[in-house]
């Protein structure tokens, strides 16, 4: 079987933060390769048909407060339910992984660090200065990735993982992609991790 698990994410997605951990935990303990796939998430939702944040009705506003609070208990982490920094713009955040990952480095810690900054202390990943502080913090070159990250490569890759993830049915952020098979929200990570343990064929439509 193949090695190999796309992530679609989006570092704004508090869903991203707090399934990180545990997801790569999954795909270690398995021995599957992720391959990290930043992407536009307005892409995405005009092939969805979701919508953002505040387009959605009062009721699934309210109910996503439910869960986030909820899956912030699960994973044991601290989570500011209504940071003042959101919403803000995750493309340089976005693409520093891509920057890292097309570097031969490891964004595992600054995929969590950056949500860490985001969703426990209220500081916009917006920021250059923010993300310079975190890429030092976690081991990188500060400097050069974020050079990088304002290549038109980088812009290039984001875009294609957000064209590739509409085509794989990725429904939102973050989106598991397993032979073909997408697990949309960290909430379905018991079921890729299933999958992994049985070594079951995928679904399909």
């Amino acid at each position: 079987m193949s090695g190999t698990i796309d992530y679609y994410f989006t570092l704004v997605s508090p869903f991203v933060w707090l399934g990180h951990r545990a997801f790569v935990e999954i795909a270690k303990r398995h021995g599957k390769e992720i391959r990290y796939r930043p992407i536009n998430i307005g892409g995405v939702w005009q092939v969805s048909g979701s919508v953002p944040l505040g387009q959605r009705s009062p009721l699934r506003q309210r109910y996503r407060l439910i869960e986030l609070q909820r899956m912030a208990e699960w994973r044991g982490l601290d989570l500011k339910l209504q940071p003042e920094s959101f919403p803000c713009n995750p493309e340089l955040a976005d693409r520093c992984v891509i920057a890292i990952s097309a570097s031969g480095g490891n964004p595992d810690d600054f995929i969590h660090a950056v949500g860490e900054a985001l969703w426990s202390h209220d500081r916009s990943i917006a920021d250059a200065t923010v993300l310079e502080e975190l890429l030092e913090a976690c081991g990188h070159d500060s400097k050069k990735m974020l050079e990088l990250a304002q290549t038109d490569e980088c812009a290039r890759t984001r875009q294609e993982n957000t064209d590739a993830a509409a085509a794989a049915d990725a429904t939102g952020a973050p989106t598991y992609v397993y032979l073909g098979e997408p697990f949309w929200g960290q909430d379905r990570l018991d079921l890729l991790d299933r999958m992994l343990t049985t070594g079951r064929k995928p679904f399909t439509t």
